[in-house]
């Protein structure tokens, strides 16, 4: 049986100690991220992240392991999340947590050599074996923690940038623009129909300028899908206007038999706004 209400206290005692022992003992030379910081305020941070675990880990002998894991693992998320961390390499935290890992060893050696009963070797073996075992779980949560929250924030900055570039911007109360700039790949062409539709019927927009002077060069599925945004807006009751269209990229509309008979096109932007400002009259 690993608990030992004694060996917790003892632990628990030596919460404060484990902590600025170990922050001391960082070579700050070799140091990175959190661990390599001046700043008195990231210090004192890591410092209280630091104890709190220690006051958490030391419940190891007294609490089964699915309440203690469940109070780990809210523990890891916040250093998952924390900036400071995410900043840091994993492989840098990793090399901490081992750190840490050897302290409790240590700590655990030394109240085993001031407790002298008859079985305390087989006791010292079930307790370092606790030790390793549950240091082991709460750096492969750590790893999985932090992959999941550097995924969604990657996500975040991902749709972001896919939104600024295909951007809609309004023009007056029912006239709207998307100037497409750059290279189109099927995936931000897929984007650009989605995010278009969704924002012409948000803005209740009636005409909708779409200019491609921008694009160099796309292919036959961009093409396609930029054929289906005309049609869709149109099914919408959005008037589309293209312009800026380059001979590649009619050349590649023509070998699809896209049809152009109702779609009004122009050589430049002025000459849409143009056209749109005439039939309005």
């Amino acid at each position: 049986m690993h608990r030992n209400k004694d060996l917790h206290t003892f632990l628990l005692s030596k919460a404060r100690q484990l902590t600025e022992n170990w922050y001391n003992s960082i070579e700050k030379s070799n140091a990175a991220g959190v661990y390599s910081s001046n700043d008195p305020k990231v210090i004192e941070d890591l410092k209280n992240q630091n104890f709190k675990f220690h006051q958490l880990f030391c419940e190891v002998f007294i609490l089964d392991k699915e309440t203690l894991f469940k109070r780990l693992d809210e523990w890891v998320l916040t250093i998952a999340e924390d900036k400071e961390h995410l900043e840091t390499p994993t492989h840098i935290i990793i090399q901490e947590f081992m750190r840490v890992r050897k302290q409790y060893l240590e700590f655990v050696n030394e109240y085993a050599q001031t407790h002298q009963e008859e079985d305390i070797s087989e006791h010292l073996i079930l307790w370092e074996n606790v030790v390793i075992e549950s240091f082991d779980r709460v750096i492969v949560r750590f790893v999985e923690l932090q992959n999941e929250v550097v995924e969604k924030q990657l996500q975040s900055q991902q749709q972001i940038i896919h939104e600024l570039s295909t951007p809609l911007i309004s023009l007056n109360e029912d006239t709207a623009l998307v100037p497409l700039i750059g290279n189109i790949d099927p995936v931000r062409a897929k984007l650009i129909l989605e995010n278009t539709l969704e924002q012409c019927v948000r803005q209740e927009v009636s005409y909708l300028f779409i200019d491609l002077s921008g694009v160099v060069m796309i292919d036959t599925m961009v093409a396609h899908q930029l054929f289906h945004l005309i049609e869709a807006l149109e099914l919408i009751g959005v008037k589309p206007i293209l312009s800026g269209l380059r001979p590649e990229i009619a050349q590649t509309a023509v070998q699809l038999g896209l049809n152009f008979d109702n779609l009004t096109i122009t050589s430049t932007l002025a000459q849409a706004i143009t056209i749109k400002n005439d039939n309005q009259k």
